[in-house]
């Protein structure tokens, strides 16, 4: 499958990365504030009949969630709220992420929009995205040609 590149996200990408890494480095370990947005790692697998798409989502109600489909652009939104376990306490690590989240994927064939299906289990949400007939790959079959034969007369 081929992802078409797209500067502006290659941009956001590595600026979000540097504000990380200056964000960690300026700051303790038990003053680390998390970004307040941040991105989702998906899983895209192509089939011959469908795209199946898997992102890990633990500890967000799938009800939550806000997941599009719209001009063949997949979108997926949701937030994970700051639980306040700790009261008056500096964390000695604090790595989980909280705030709000987005991510976008382009589907490079037409997809059936109206049999698309979603599935949650144990933090993993699984979408099934079937291809419109159109957009399935033809098996073209290929016809030998017929051979004339023929003899030769002797010549004498």
């Amino acid at each position: 499958m081929l992802t078409r590149w797209d500067p502006l996200r290659e941009m956001l990408g590595m600026r979000n990365a540097i504000d990380r890494m200056f964000s960690n480095a300026l700051s303790g370990v038990a003053d680390w504030e998390p970004t307040v947005e941040w991105g989702l790692a998906l899983d895209v697998a192509e089939t011959e009949d469908e795209y199946v798409v898997k992102a890990s989502i633990p500890g967000i109600d799938p009800d939550e969630l806000d997941i599009t489909f719209t001009d063949n652009t997949l979108t997926i939104r949701g937030e994970t709220k700051d639980e306040k376990d700790v009261e008056d306490a500096k964390y000695y690590v604090r790595e989980r992420r909280y705030g709000s989240f987005a991510r976008s994927i382009s589907i490079p064939s037409t997809i059936n929009a109206d049999k698309i299906q979603a599935e949650y289990d144990k933090g993993i949400v699984t979408l099934h995205l079937p291809k419109a007939e159109e957009a399935k790959p033809k098996r073209i079959e290929v016809k030998p040609t017929k051979m004339i034969e023929g003899k030769m007369k002797d010549k004498k």
